[in-house]
């Protein structure tokens, strides 16, 4: 069994990173978590890929029935979608001690896909301080790439190796790993339909986007999710982006085909949480379209910088 610090007192937060080599330390590591807190009677979620949920669930028998199970290759398909559901996980037991394992970086995932994972583990921090839970990210080491297990070190204060609880020298705040994560984005060597869009326009944008979505792969359910999302993009161009916007569309083939939607404006992020977490109905924050679009992409690849704020939204297609 690993010992993993629970919080200190009210409004602890604790978030180590596990570093395993194999199954068999995984299972012994997340169950012996998953162990502790219930023998604490503290609720426990976890979200991990689903092979290792059903090493986990084997693991513990009759516990199994006192846990939140989630697939976290459906969850955190997109991994601007996870943070909201755990901090609905924690929400629904307010005033105890949450504990919670996700994965969100596995073997197989895409570099664009590691990358938002790693902004979504870095602004975990952020989210969750001043809140008594305890988050247990495990990561495969031997199926990692190095530089995704370096990261880890940089966005988990703390590490749990080889069942010995560590603190991480090379942790860094949110903001940082953040910045570092707004890497240029790749260009599409291919043919790219391109939409330069302005007040009054966004008619122009869900036409021209939905007779463009008509002539790929994609069905009929999720064209109309495609162009609903590049609409709520388009629309915070207009309120947020100086007025103006460009689209750009295109098609990948290949493994992992889809479609690309990219709209790029002069805005700025001035929350990072921004799309992260489930807006309320009376916030008056916004922040709404972007959650949106993170509820109906595959993956949302987000680059922010002081003078420009840009969105490139993923779907698969069949």
């Amino acid at each position: 069994m690993i010992t993993v610090p629970a919080p200190a007192g009210p409004g602890a937060f604790v978030h180590p990173a596990l570093f395993y080599r194999d199954l068999t330390e995984y299972v012994t590591g997340v169950g012996g978590f998953v162990r502790a807190a219930l023998a604490a009677d503290e609720p426990v979620l976890v979200a991990v890929p689903g092979p290792h949920l059903t090493a986990l669930r084997e693991s513990l028998g009759d516990d199994v029935a006192e846990v939140t199970w989630t697939d976290m290759t459906e969850l955190g398909r997109n991994p601007g979608r996870i943070l909201a559901a755990l901090q609905d996980f924690a929400d629904r037991h307010a005033g105890r001690a949450a504990r919670i394992v996700g994965e969100p970086i596995w073997p197989g995932r895409s570099p664009a896909e590691v990358r938002e994972a790693t902004r979504h583990e870095a602004l975990i921090n952020t989210a969750f301080a001043g809140r008594a839970a305890t988050i247990l990210c495990p990561y495969d080491v031997p199926g990692l790439a190095p530089s995704v297990v370096s990261e880890a070190r940089r966005t988990h204060p703390t590490l749990v190796v080889e069942g010995r609880d560590l603190v991480s020298p090379a942790y860094t705040d949110a903001s940082t790993v953040c910045a570092d994560c707004d890497l240029p984005l790749p260009e599409h060597d291919g043919a790219v339909y391109r939409l330069e869009y302005s007040h009054g326009g966004l008619a122009e944008v869900r036409e021209h986007a939905e007779g463009w979505a008509r002539t790929t792969a994609l069905t009929a359910a999720r064209r109309s999710d495609l162009v609903l999302a590049i609409s709520e993009a388009a629309a915070n161009s207009l309120s947020h982006g100086g007025g103006k916007g460009t689209l750009r569309l295109w098609a990948t083939a290949g493994p992992g085909s889809g479609v690309v939607a990219e709209i790029h404006d002069a805005g700025r992020l001035a929350d990072p949480l921004a799309g992260r977490r489930r807006p309320s109905l009376a916030s008056a924050q916004g922040g709404r379209g972007l959650w949106m679009i993170h509820q109906l992409c595959d993956l949302v690849e987000v680059r922010a910088t002081e003078t420009a704020f840009t969105l490139r939204l993923h779907m698969a297609t069949p």
